[in-house]
């Protein structure tokens, strides 16, 4: 058994004795070198056999000086180029740092289009087709690795990471998965979002969230507050901005929605109106997902309370929503499985985004998929990601620091009294 106190330097001679002698031995003879080399240093068969190949191609005049023990992840030869993965680390900031397993999905399509906007040309730059075809054949697993360096340091990623308050967790409902599937497009969930930092108390913007079930197209549209009237016209404008007939809608309980105003207004437009149950947490769970992944990714957690606040959120949701539709993918799931363990696990399908779900589904006529066809090929990710930027980086000027002031006027307002200077005074027994 090996001794765990074996030092590097004895490593180094015992694979310097037996390195010749495992290059010219016939594949028993090798077999039996590992398992001696493997019991007295501790390396596992695959480093072991790395290290005696790699020290008989040594150089003999560095072999007595130089340490063998080489590390195999910076001696291994790079599959993909330099070049490949500074346009890679370009593609991901404009297409919104999504994961590998998205961003694979989607890199087709994201290169035709940074190609056909001018952004990338074959020739110039980092970019040419060698670089494309080695792009195209990236794992999801190899995207995340290279894109590992530079994840937290992306503008965009770094703000998506902001994490609601303790005060703000508890006055957000969070729901769980449900497991309703629609068999064709056009029945959405829809919520309401508050923009209301850490107080609920006084008025402030809400955004309205709208997605589909069967294909995961979105819709966001911000209002003043929820009253019945702002609410019934944001689902106007939700109606008429979606390029697919809307057939029904449902809600959770909250006095927003459930309300003459909207049901009035679904029942002349002959919308199916339906809601959660009541105190019942899983009934929505596609568009809590949505209200986190969208909302709050894009929109933050600040206090949102003045007109301009609120302009810029009018402005930035059709930008997010442009970019979710047509160049990001998701995935739905589809059933359960059990591993070999007996445990279920969750299957979903390949990855698509909303607009190809859509083109699938088959409810389109001709027209209607020439006119995506032609809006999405209108669609520039660059100047998308920079107008996003902008707003984003505007609301963050005028909201971050009287968010974090009224934190910490709740918090001292909240806090326990001081101790300092209190007497306890003991009464005597008997």
């Amino acid at each position: 058994m090996v001794d765990k106190d074996v030092s590097m330097t004895t490593r180094i001679e015992i694979t310097k004795k037996y390195a010749t002698a495992y290059t010219q031995a016939s594949k028993k003879r090798k077999a039996a070198i590992l398992d001696t080399v493997t019991d007295l240093t501790g390396w596992n068969r695959d480093h072991a056999r790395q290290q005696l190949t790699r020290r008989t191609r040594q150089p003999k005049g560095r072999a007595k000086a130089t340490v063998a023990v080489i590390d195999r992840r910076k001696t291994k030869a790079r599959k993909y180029t330099y070049d490949a993965i500074k346009v890679l680390q370009y593609v991901w900031s404009i297409a919104g740092g999504i994961c590998g397993k998205y961003l694979a999905a989607a890199m087709h399509g994201l290169l035709d289009s940074l190609e056909a906007h001018g952004h990338l040309t074959p020739g110039q730059g980092r970019y040419s087709h060698n670089v494309r075809e080695e792009l195209l054949t990236m794992s999801p697993a190899t995207i995340d690795r290279y894109l590992g360096p530079v994840r937290d340091k992306d503008p965009l990623r770094g703000k998506s990471a902001t994490k609601p308050g303790p005060l703000l967790r508890n006055s957000i409902t969070v729901r769980k998965a449900g497991d309703e599937v629609e068999d064709e497009p056009g029945f959405f969930e829809v919520d309401t979002v508050a923009h209301c930092g850490p107080t609920l108390k006084g008025e402030f913007a809400r955004s309205v969230n709208c997605t589909d079930m069967h294909t995961g197209w979105v819709y966001t549209h911000a209002i003043r507050n929820n009253a019945a009237t702002h609410v019934v016209d944001a689902c106007t404008q939700f109606v008429n901005s979606v390029p697919y007939l809307v057939t029904g809608l449902d809600f959770d309980n909250g006095s927003e929605f459930i309300n003459h105003d909207l049901i009035d207004w679904a029942a002349e437009r002959k919308i199916f109106f339906t809601r959660g149950r009541p105190y019942t947490k899983n009934d929505q769970a596609t568009i809590e997902s949505k209200n986190n992944h969208l909302v709050r990714r894009y929109g933050f957690y600040y206090r949102y309370d003045t007109p301009a606040e609120l302009e810029l959120l009018q402005r930035l949701w059709p930008l997010v929503n442009d970019r979710l539709n047509y160049f990001t993918p998701t995935k739905k799931p589809t059933g359960y499985s059990t591993d070999r363990a007996g445990r279920r696990k969750r299957v979903y399908d390949a990855p698509k985004t909303p607009y190809q779900r859509l083109l699938d589904s088959g409810i389109l006529s001709v027209e209607q998929k020439a006119e995506l066809q032609q809006y999405r090929a209108r669609l520039d990710l660059v100047d998308l990601a920079e107008k996003i930027d902008q707003i984003q980086q505007r609301l963050v000027k005028l909201a971050a620091s009287k968010t974090a002031k009224l934190e910490r006027e709740i918090e001292r307002a909240q806090a326990l009294p001081d101790p300092a200077g209190i007497k306890v005074h003991h009464t005597r027994a008997g």
